[in-house]
């Protein structure tokens, strides 16, 4: 059996991985402030918020440390069984947020789904990097990063609907189980790489194999696989990291609104968790838009015969350029519609330039050196992140968003400039001489 197209069904179901992935890491956050009444009514509601950021950076430090093993990972054991591995456990550690009752029990769960929905996205990027030739991996990108968004724009209004008809631990336990019956297709359908993947139609096969043949190191007049130095080399070339810092400054961005979206609507606008779920979806729809942008453009700056250093740079830049202005606005938004259309804006300029800081491992060395680069910017991105969540309860003392807003728009500024300091010229690297021990 041949199945055409198949590189686009396995983006897909990364795709879905991702909607998958951002309903299980959202449930905490929507039925927070039901949860938090629930298990501490004799908090106020600063301390409350103090919990949640104490039981979220827990979840980031252990998402950072997820995204550097996951990596390796990856590389070690495959995209296929990877990813089984990876969704198995978020799944499951989902579905036990039901028997939490405590700080420390809702930390430990929420610590296992870190470590475990960190290797989507190294490994997502490996299997774009092994499926897509190059011209084609930002809009790959692109389409696996909608998936966050579309599980944004699900997850909220879906949590909200379940919370009429059953209790939190039951939700936990059913959007657990999602993730356990996607195993099924994913199996059936990822058998092996593209190079010996038995359903692959010939002409799929010689296209991406031929579109991924970019580097010619030793200059014999034919294609290799790339360049591929070990962990300490590759941090000694400049541009790995850009790709760190850009990932660990812009980062945070996105994670402000993901952590944050219903508690904002909630200490801000009063809503309760049905009134969030009007409103929380929102921002994913400018994401999912700013993620099909993102990969477009590039895909068509490319095919009108611009390298990949000057497409990588325009939209990186171009989606930090949409953020900034936007950030700054959300310090006096108004109406709760204007401040979940600015917010809207945000996150569709932040996933414009994502995707294409997602793809700058695999446009500067070989496929077995991308899922260790991209879990590194990944760990640093959360540590990051760390940071700035266990801040935002400090910075967001009684009901002002603004200093937060204002640290997102420099954070923009800062990963535009990494990308052109640190990346001079974004293109597949070439070994040092010290690489080979030569003078």
């Amino acid at each position: 059996m041949k199945l055409s197209g198949l590189r686009w069904w396995v983006v897909g179901l990364i795709a879905l991985a991702t909607v998958i992935n951002y309903i299980d890491r959202q449930s905490l956050n929507v039925l927070w402030p039901e949860i938090s009444v629930d298990l501490f009514p004799d908090k106020t509601e600063d301390q409350r918020k103090e919990i949640y950021a104490l039981i979220s950076v827990v979840f980031v430090f252990s998402y950072a440390f997820g995204q550097a093993i996951f990596g390796k990972i990856f590389d070690w054991i495959g995209t296929r069984l990877g990813f089984v591995l990876s969704i198995g456990v978020w799944s499951i550690a989902t579905a036990l947020h039901a028997v939490a009752g405590s700080v420390l029990s809702f930390s430990v769960f929420r610590s296992i789904l870190g470590v475990a929905e960190a290797g989507n996205w190294p490994g997502a990027t490996k299997g774009n990097a092994e499926w897509f030739p190059t011209k084609e991996r930002a809009l790959a990108q692109g389409i696996f990063n909608s998936g966050a968004a579309i599980g944004g724009i699900i997850s909220i209004p879906l949590i909200a609907y379940l919370s009429v008809h059953f209790g939190w631990k039951t939700i936990f336990v059913l959007v657990g189980l999602s993730g356990l019956v996607w195993l099924i297709p994913w199996l059936v359908l990822v058998k092996a790489p593209p190079r010996s993947h038995p359903w692959i139609t010939e002409e799929e096969k010689e296209y991406i194999l031929t579109g991924q043949r970019n580097q010619d190191l030793d200059e014999d007049g034919s294609f290799d696989e790339g360049y591929n130095p070990d962990t300490m080399t590759m941090l000694s070339h400049k541009e790995s990291w850009g790709v760190i810092i850009a990932s660990a400054v812009i980062d945070p961005i996105w994670w402000l609104f993901v952590f944050w979206i219903p508690i904002y609507l909630s200490e801000v606008y009063g809503m309760d968790v049905k009134t969030i779920g009007i409103y929380g979806w929102v921002p994913y729809v400018g994401a999912m838009l700013g993620a099909w942008f993102g990969g477009l453009l590039a895909q068509n700056r490319i095919k009108a015969g611009w390298n990949v250093d000057r497409t990588r740079k325009l939209v990186i830049t171009l989606g930090c350029v949409i953020m900034l202005p936007a950030l700054l606005a959300m310090a006096n938004p108004g109406a709760p519609v204007t401040a979940v259309l600015l917010m809207a804006t945000i996150l569709f300029g932040f996933q414009t330039a994502i995707g294409n800081v997602q793809t700058l491992p695999s446009d500067l060395f070989g496929g077995k050196t991308v899922g260790t680069l991209s879990g590194l910017a990944g760990m640093a991105a959360k540590l990051a992140v760390a940071g700035l969540t266990s801040l935002v309860p400090w910075l967001t003392s009684g009901g002002n968003y603004t200093p937060a807003f204002v640290i997102g728009a420099a954070l923009a500024a800062i990963a535009i400039a990494s990308v052109w300091i640190l990346c001079p010229t974004i293109e597949p690297l070439k070994p040092k001489s010290q690489d080979y021990g030569l003078d």
